[in-house]
């Protein structure tokens, strides 16, 4: 099963945001989509997760064509998404702001408060279950906010700047955890970062976009040897 969009265009107003890009992510898979600021990374994710509608081609998930399909809907097939800004109830408890995924989906609250427990569990926040949201360090924020997003048991997780803020010893405990949610909820994985030791030590095959296009796609390797993103990023040492 994938999640992919073929042959998609944005255009706002007279800017072509995404100009004839195409994507696929399957299931267990972890895909990197890097490119300079304005690439068009976060719209090509709003894309595939219903909350920008390409004025050309298609969005399939499987073989179900999705395209113009209401960004709530795509949860109900998998596609689940991230925000930049984590989006919490602050005065609710950590695992209350895990629980309300699964109340809202009729679970009872004895079965909701278990769910989040082990969820909160595989994102080393266990011990925070019970502390209120708004007491919570930054890199704990992000971490509750992707708790949230896999209480909707995502097949497909997008990610939008995951480990932006974080310290070098948070973003490389995030990584380590990502690896371990991919096998444990069996779902792929889109990862838009400019964290780019995060990305190249996370990622199976990495998509680079610049000015709306995609440059070319390949495994890290292949991408830090690639004049054209070298040239993207005006230079080479971003991609160490």
């Amino acid at each position: 099963m994938h999640l992919g969009a073929q042959s998609v265009t944005v255009r706002f107003g007279g800017l072509i945001a995404i100009d004839n890009v195409s994507i696929r992510l399957e299931r267990g898979q972890i895909l990197g989509l890097i490119g300079p600021n304005g690439a068009g990374k976060t719209t090509l994710v709003n894309v595939l997760s219903g909350f920008q509608r390409p004025l050309t081609g298609r969005i399939t998930i499987g073989e179900r064509d999705c395209t113009g399909l209401p960004p709530h809907d795509f949860p109900t097939f998998g596609v689940v998404r991230t925000f930049q800004a984590v989006r919490l109830f602050r005065g609710l408890t950590v695992s209350e702001n895990v629980e309300i995924s699964y109340l809202a989906h009729g679970l009872r609250r004895g079965d909701a408060r278990r769910k989040a427990r082990e969820i909160l569990s595989n994102l080393g926040l266990a011990d925070k279950a019970q502390h209120v949201a708004a007491g919570l360090t930054y890199g704990e924020e992000r971490r509750l906010g992707l708790a949230r997003a896999l209480a909707l048991s995502p097949r497909f997780l997008l990610l939008d700047e995951p480990a932006a803020g974080l310290a070098a010893a948070e973003a490389e405990d995030l990584r380590e955890r990502v690896l371990d949610l991919r096998s444990k909820y069996d779902c792929g994985v889109l990862v838009i970062e400019h964290n780019m030791p995060f990305v190249m030590n996370l990622c199976d095959t990495i998509q680079v976009l610049d000015s709306g296009k995609t440059i070319t796609a390949g495994t890290p390797v292949e991408i830090r040897a690639h004049a054209g993103v070298r040239r993207a990023y005006l230079g080479s040492t971003s991609l160490q």
